[in-house]
């Protein structure tokens, strides 16, 4: 155990600031927090009408401040880089499922571009409870220091403090401890936090942590993608903490709480008789579809090679629900959410590193982590999944990222292109758990090979062919990145639909933006390259509404109504965007429509896309994709599923496959898939707006509202 008096005696305060917290009217506060660690300045700021009517929250209140506070040059280590986090104005209420999310927006170590990062955990809700709709951290601090905001008592704080841990489950541990008043106390209490990965690898990710009062233990959530956590432990920080005592139904002071109350008795009685047979959320979480991706090969194993593998049986959703996974609790990271995907397995033995022989509740796995960390990397045993799950949320480290990153450099290990020298010594072979968690070690100590995997794909493709000779086209097209970004964990090969989600994003291929593998592969609802560009139109825009709202995207669509079949649009769930724009108009007082819910999102998911453009980026060639995304790459791929492509050559292309070989079938089948890629391109900038060069026009910012100077003057560079 930890003396966190003695602890916490040994901190020095830096700088103080009382304030009168202010009070919320539908959804807002109207009030945003800045702090700059460097020059220990804290202050208020007012959000002006046109900030709100344009960027609505979350994600685009960090857009705006971030711009603000940027300049085109802007590395993503200097000190007037920020971090910025809001919620939205939906963000708190407690009557509808996965209502306190929280947007995380800087300039990434990954990509040189915005990064932004939809995360739970209670602080969101509970720093707009505190009074702010939004907080900015910039500057660089000397020492360690925290960040602490009493939003019941109107003070704030930063505070050096040398003692405490850095690693992500010991800390947030501490610091809940430290700052609440008694063990009940410890629920309004949320830390952000990074890890020792993070003090060294660019793929570094924070933590955001609540208080589980039935297990007794700090649980964490993640803002994983991009490396924020690099950027948190760059500027010295160690945690921000807050504390919030007094949650309740109706903080956000709404305009209409039986507009909310009624879309939420709907839809948890929805969940309560359907979840079970349908997506098994509140059982399992998102690794439900595990099985299935592998049944439609989907599931990326050994770097994105294959869909499927025969092991993955050991590692479906009835051995983590059967073995690991503590069943029979409420698992929601914010009140009132009975999808309850946030599963833990409890008292999990740790085997190897620093923690071995440490008992800890283990959040996950995630579908994306088991993936990830398991299938891509050929690693089935469900024991070292966890494993690796700790240790990259405890350090500080993107699960998505470092399961990619391992996976490209087990294949180049394979393949030759290096060996146990460049490693040193370890055996990456695909199917070495142990060696994956050696990497992990590594990189917590910024040593040996896991220092350079903390560097990314990109980078690494760089080092392999500048150290080893190897053939850059070759890794270009095997190492799963874009725009400096990993791929997250789906196969995209046979959807068009699904690559163009991936690669014709602003930040960089998550799925988080669109995943329409089903639709487009599976279900076969969009053939044409116009369907495909309205879907990459819609889709996007509409997940990008979850963002500025502090809304999680499960419950829209890991839960559907039973007649949800026999309705014009099923893949948009037509009933529960309603309920979503009931749900706006019902805090806000507006008269929305779903339209205009497009349009808000619209506004925002330009702006960002002139703000890549503003940072020399953001045009048609960041939009390309590996070819491993689009097609087989190596004879081993092209043969593993030999009857598809040899039918594909000749139903689409009107190819003989009869006696080529396999390397003039591949030459075929990537000129034709690549060209594919390119016209889906040009349909959906078309839908979008945009130039054939990606650049928003002039004519479509004033349509929607965005007829701002800053970006006409950005664009015009660009026509």
């Amino acid at each position: 155990m930890f003396d966190v008096k003695s602890i916490k005696a040994e901190h020095k305060l830096l700088a103080e600031y009382t304030y009168e917290p202010a009070k919320l009217n539908r959804g807002y506060t109207d009030k945003t927090l800045y702090v700059n660690i460097g020059e220990n300045q804290i202050k208020e700021k007012n959000v002006s009408k046109e900030m709100k009517e344009k960027f609505i929250g979350g994600k685009g209140y960090g857009l705006r401040y971030l711009w603000d506070a940027t300049k085109p040059d802007t590395k993503w280590n200097d000190p007037e880089n920020e971090i910025v986090i809001a919620g939205g104005p939906l963000c708190g209420i407690t009557q509808y499922p996965g209502a306190g999310k929280s947007l995380v927006v800087t300039i990434s170590p990954m990509t040189d571009l915005v990064i932004d990062s939809n995360v739970g955990g209670y602080f969101g809700p509970f720093l707009k409870f505190s009074g702010f709709d939004a907080m900015e951290i910039q500057g660089k601090a000397e020492k360690d220091i925290i960040i602490y905001i009493n939003g019941n008592d109107g003070k704030i704080t930063i505070e050096e403090a040398p003692l405490e841990a850095i690693d992500g489950h010991v800390i947030s541990e501490q610091l809940t401890e430290m700052y609440a008043d008694n063990e009940e106390d410890k629920k309004n209490i949320s830390v952000i936090s990074a890890g020792t990965a993070a003090n060294h690898a660019n793929i570094g990710l924070l933590n955001f942590s609540f208080y589980d009062l039935r297990r007794g233990v700090t649980r964490l959530k993640q803002a994983g993608r991009g490396g924020i956590g690099r950027v948190f432990r760059d500027k010295k920080i160690k945690a921000v903490v807050i504390k919030f005592k007094g949650t309740k139904g109706n903080l956000n002071n709404p305009a209409d709480q039986s507009l909310i109350n009624k879309a939420g008795i709907k839809l948890h009685k929805q969940i309560h008789d359907y979840d079970d047979v349908q997506c098994r959320m509140r059982q399992i979480g998102t690794a439900n579809i595990i099985e299935v991706m592998d049944q439609y090969d989907l599931l990326p194993v050994h770097n994105y090679q294959y869909g499927n593998h025969p092991d993955t049986y050991k590692i479906a959703s009835n051995v983590f629900v059967e073995k690991f996974i503590t069943q029979g609790m409420p698992d929601g990271c914010w009140f009132g959410c009975s999808l309850s995907c946030a599963k833990a397995a409890d008292k999990f033995e740790i085997q190897t590193g620093p923690y071995k022989g440490h008992l800890v509740t283990v959040d996950g796995p995630e579908y994306e982590n088991a993936a990830g960390l398991g299938a891509n990397c050929g690693i089935f045993d469900p024991r070292l999944i966890l494993e690796a799950n700790f240790y990259c949320d405890t350090y500080g480290v993107d699960t998505i990222s470092f399961g990619t990153i391992c996976a490209f450099a087990m294949e180049c290990y394979e393949r030759g292109i290096i060996d146990k020298e460049a490693t040193g010594g370890l055996d990456l072979r695909f199917g070495n758990g142990l060696a994956q968690l050696e990497l992990l070690h590594q990189m917590s100590r910024g040593e040996g090979f896991g220092a350079k995997i903390g560097l990314g794909v990109k980078k690494l493709k760089e080092i392999f062919v500048k150290e080893h000779g190897a053939d850059a086209d070759f890794l270009n097209e095997i190492g799963m990145e874009q725009k400096g970004l990993e791929v997250s964990e789906y196969l995209p090969k046979e959807s068009l639909a699904q690559q163009g989600g991936y690669g014709l994003t602003n930040k960089g291929p998550q799925h988080d933006e669109a995943w329409l593998i089903f639709m487009d592969m599976v279900n076969n609802q969009i053939p044409t390259f116009e369907d495909k560009a309205e879907a990459l139109h819609y889709f996007p825009m509409f997940r990008t509404w979850f963002g500025l709202m502090g809304l999680c995207k499960l419950p829209w669509n890991d839960t559907s109504p039973p007649d949800n079949h026999l309705t014009d649009e099923p893949a948009k769930m037509p009933e529960h965007v309603q309920h979503y724009v009931n749900l706006y108009n019902g805090v806000t007082g507006s008269s929305i429509d779903k339209n205009e819910l497009i349009l808000q999102s619209e506004r925002v998911y330009n702006f960002q896309r002139v703000f890549n453009i503003r940072r020399g980026k953001g045009l048609r060639k960041q939009d390309a994709m590996p070819y491993r995304a689009m097609g087989p790459v190596t004879i081993e791929e092209y043969e593993s599923r030999q009857e598809r492509y040899d039918q594909q050559l000749v139903e689409l292309l009107g190819y003989n496959p009869e006696g080529k070989t396999t390397k003039e079938k591949i030459k075929v089948m990537k000129e034709y898939r690549l060209d594919q890629y390119e016209k889906l391109t040009d349909a959906v900038y078309k839908r979008r707006g945009w130039t054939p060069n990606g650049v928003p026009t002039k004519e479509h910012l004033k349509s929607i509202g965005m007829d701002l100077p800053e970006l006409f003057e950005v664009v015009d560079k660009h026509m």
